[in-house]
């Protein structure tokens, strides 16, 4: 792979970890304490379980992330949508901070170099751009989980994360201005 576009992917892949990260961030912190162990019903997950769930994941995929299999021997991934009586906000926040350090960690460890190489998932062989791509989809499912039930348990304080309903043209208007060539400044 061409080393300038390697870099580039390399790059966009930690845009969209972090841009993934902050928007999770704005949903959760909308939320009540309560708010983060409400299920919709008995086959929903609550956002603290799924918290949870991609605290382990991030663990387990990004750990050595090089150097060992994806899915490590002492992860247990049904445990991770299980919850003890003493949870806590806290620990959720704390599984979440943990989570994203180990995924961050190791793509900014990551080389142009390493786009090609290959890892493992489950004994799967993946390239290093395959395994990266395919915990980009995981974490954006994940996180417009949470999102959606943050909106729903809270649809008449929700402050949006995006652009407001009805409000398109108004905020395409708005970029378009901030994009406009500027003229040069007179002397």
């Amino acid at each position: 792979m061409n080393s300038d576009l390697a870099t580039h992917y390399l790059e966009e892949a930690r845009r969209q970890m972090k841009g993934h990260k902050h928007l999770g961030e704005g949903a959760l912190s909308q939320l009540s304490d309560a708010d983060f162990f409400v299920a919709l019903d008995k086959e929903s997950n609550s956002i603290a379980v799924i918290v949870k769930h991609l605290a382990g994941n991030m663990r387990s995929r990004f750990v050595d992330f090089l150097t060992s299999d994806g899915e490590k021997p002492d992860r247990h991934r049904d445990q991770e949508f299980e919850l003890g009586p003493s949870t806590t906000r806290a620990d959720v926040m704390d599984w979440w901070e943990a989570g994203w350090g180990h995924v961050m960690s190791a793509l900014e460890g990551l080389k142009p170099q390493d786009v090609t190489k290959t890892v493992f998932i489950r004994h799967e062989p993946h390239s290093v751009l395959q395994a990266v791509n395919r915990q980009i989809a995981h974490y954006a499912y994940h996180v417009g989980q949470l999102v959606f039930l943050a909106k729903h348990l809270h649809a008449d304080e929700w402050r949006t994360l995006s652009v407001p309903r009805g409000k398109s043209e108004e905020f395409n208007r708005k970029m378009a201005e901030q994009k406009a060539p500027q003229p040069p400044a007179s002397r």
